[in-house]
């Protein structure tokens, strides 16, 4: 964290600029992460010096259009001795870093080869850097410049620097290159302050951005900005509001981003009136309704589950880019309205991964993964390069599906494409091969990620409990607690199924005490259906109805069909029948429930109540509901309902399947034969 009182700043730098400034050795970090690449646009040279107006050559470097014509330039200059003029070089040097032919390796070697280049040349180079590709090279030419010396850097440079560091989340050299602004005095410039403070907050360092920005003699509508929004991206929306509401007591106007800030708080707090208020009040102020303030504002409906009122505004945007397109996507996908959603997909003027994923992920969310899948090879087929939210919506998808063929095939498209193994993917990964079956290899990745977050150890539990590893589970929650990392009711849904299927009854009362008295969590009616599940296995089915009684909700037919289960598994008759009755209650058309309570009176020889059931049934008008299957082949899954002859070879699958069926009648005949000689 920074000391943010100015003497302090100095004392705590003074031993890094001995004598100079300029002769400070800076420890730059090397970040992979990129700023948004420089899109080329025509330069507006500025022609009214008049050594341009005097001087031929720098008169043609105006109208030059290729490498080839400035170096030609360039040699001349160099013959007549024109280079070593500052203006001229900077002339030189701002068209390699930011014209439309920029070379920004010819322009570190007109740097290098210059005895003094002029402030303005360096900072041009900085710029043109900051907007490349490479953005830290800004960082690291900055400190040749100073190791060259001859120039000060000056007010212009830093908001530069403070840029390229808060693009890459440089903290430590963003806290060095501070040190040296107080040096110069620059630190009340009211430029370098605004990009002190964005730096700051776009490091995640909000105290100190707060503290710099409470503690200034300079302010203006920047400066609230930075904080607001910073606040807003760190997901602290009342912290933004409130300030917001000073900003107001200051008589200090907002504008277009300002309210960007505010709609986008209003919409992590899901608040749609105060989304709906500040809406009003930027027509109101007669404020521009740009691009991404009717963006946000979209996003904000959206989140507040007013669709509608984002249908309005995209429909009557003059003008839309993708991010408006791909919001409106999102919100359909989000609401469970696909259809609207992939009409709007198809009309995108163009697409990115962005808009594939909401649809994609979509999908998955409505629960209808073979679709997502299809969209999937789709979006292969038009060149789009999937990501990482791409390949973990699709392994969601396979989980649903059990399609373990296809998650391989995916966790190999990972390799392949070298995507970054983050915490989110390696879970995904976990959970896919948990859910299709392969608990060996679910492990084996969880051990080879190399970082986990309580989801990541959630999804290994509850992988473990699915596959009949009750002690595993309990013992990998016990490793989790004990590092730290704190259970979700996701969490216990999975130790409560583990002790379920391990019979650990006393174990299974603990956990569920402990969640409310040692996690703070409220049970909720998975917790109680996985202990009335627990119980009833285990024949304590009057302690599992009183957890019934004592619920603080309406139990559903997935808490009495626990209950019915333990009934029928240990005959009891009476529960069983209470149990079963509740279930047609919840649904008086539900087949299976009417099959097992006959069956269950029939195994207590209580046929009188066995046929009242099937009557029951008859009256109704219920007929059992056909059984399904599903079946994966060379990546694709197929699904059958019984005498489904939809398939096209569905002939010949019905003639396998009498063939198959003869050939069993042949092997018990056998068996018969044999048991009888």
């Amino acid at each position: 964290m920074i000391s943010l009182n100015v003497s302090n700043l100095i004392f705590r730098y003074q031993h890094l600029v001995p004598r100079s400034p300029f002769q400070i050795p800076i420890i730059f970090l090397l970040h992979t992460h990129s700023l948004p690449h420089h899109k080329d646009k025509p330069t507006n040279w500025n022609t009214s010096h008049a050594l341009i107006q005097s001087n031929p050559l720098l008169s043609l470097l105006e109208k030059c259009t290729s490498m080839t014509q400035m170096r030609q330039i360039h040699a001349q200059m160099v013959s007549t001795g024109l280079i070593s003029d500052g203006f001229a070089l900077s002339r030189l040097v701002a068209f390699c870093a930011i014209s439309e032919w920029r070379n920004l390796d010819y322009c570190d070697k007109l740097l290098d080869n210059a005895p003094s280049p002029n402030v303005f040349s360096w900072n041009v180079a900085i710029r043109g850097y900051l907007e490349s590709e490479n953005p830290r090279n800004a960082v690291l030419l900055y400190r040749k410049m100073l190791r060259k010396g001859g120039s000060t850097p000056d007010n212009y440079s830093y908001p530069l620097l403070f840029k390229a560091c808060a693009g890459l989340s440089l903290s430590f050299t963003a806290n060095e290159i501070l040190g040296h602004v107080v040096q110069l005095g620059l630190y009340s410039d009211l430029f370098v302050h605004n990009a002190i403070i964005h730096v700051l907050v776009s490091c995640g360092e909000l105290l100190a951005a707060r503290k710099v920005f409470d503690e200034s003699c300079v302010r203006d509508l920047v400066s609230w900005n930075s904080m607001i929004n910073g606040y807003v991206r760190c997901g602290l929306a009342d912290e933004a509001l409130n300030l917001y509401y000073k900003m107001e007591d200051l008589k200090v106007k907002p504008d277009e981003v300002t309210m960007i800030g505010l709609v986008s708080a209003s919409a992590q707090l899901e608040n749609v009136a105060l989304g709906r208020k500040l809406h009003q009040f930027t027509e109101e102020m007669g404020l521009n309704l740009t691009i991404p303030l009717v963006n946000a504002l979209m996003d904000m409906y959206i989140k507040c589950k007013n669709i509608e009122a984002a249908k309005t505004l995209f429909e009557n945007m003059t003008k839309k880019t993708i991010v408006s397109w791909t919001t409106m996507v999102v919100g359909y996908a989000k609401c469970g309205m696909l259809e609207s959603a992939v009409m709007l997909f198809n009309e995108m003027p163009e697409k990115d991964v962005v808009p594939w994923n909401a649809l994609i992920g979509g999908f998955v969310q409505a629960k209808r993964s073979k679709e997502a899948l299809a969209l999937f090879h789709e979006m292969q087929a038009s060149n789009v390069d999937p990501d990482e939210v791409t390949v973990v919506s699709c392994l969601s998808a396979c989980s649903q599906l059990g399609a373990l063929d296809v998650g391989i095939w995916m966790h190999r498209f990972v390799d392949k494409q070298n995507l970054t193994m983050n915490v989110a993917l390696g879970t995904a990964l976990v959970d896919m091969y948990a859910k299709c079956g392969n608990i060996k290899k679910a492990l084996q990745v969880f051990e080879e990620m190399p970082g986990r977050n309580s989801l990541t150890w959630t999804a290994i539990i509850c992988g473990l409990a699915l596959h009949g590893q009750a002690h595993a589970a309990i013992s990998y929650f016990s490793e989790m607690v004990s590092i730290g990392l704190v259970p979700d009711e996701i969490t216990f849904i999975g130790v409560l199924s583990a002790c379920c299927h391990g019979g650990l009854v006393d174990q299974g009362r603990d956990y569920f005490y402990q969640m409310s008295s040692k996690y703070g969590i409220s049970p909720k009616l998975k917790h109680y259906s996985c202990m009335v599940d627990l119980l009833g296995r285990a024949g304590f089915l009057e302690e599992a109805e009183e957890i019934i009684r004592s619920m603080p909700f309406e139990a559903d037919a997935v808490v009495w069909g626990a209950l019915f289960f333990g009934s029928r598994m240990h005959g009891n008759v009476h529960i069983g029948e209470r149990a079963a009755f509740k279930l047609l209650e919840l649904d008086p058309h539900d087949s299976g429930i009417y099959v097992l309570l006959a069956n269950m009176y029939g195994d207590a020889n209580m046929w009188e109540k066995a046929r009242k059931v099937r009557k029951m049934m008859e009256e109704r008008g219920v007929e059992k509901t056909p059984g399904c299957s599903s079946i994966e082949i060379n990546g694709l899954v197929y699904e059958f309902i019984i005498r489904d002859k939809s398939h096209p070879r569905s002939e010949k699958m019905y003639e396998c399947l009498t063939w198959l069926t003869r050939q069993l009648e042949l092997v018990e005949d056998e068996t018969s034969s044999l048991k009888e000689f």
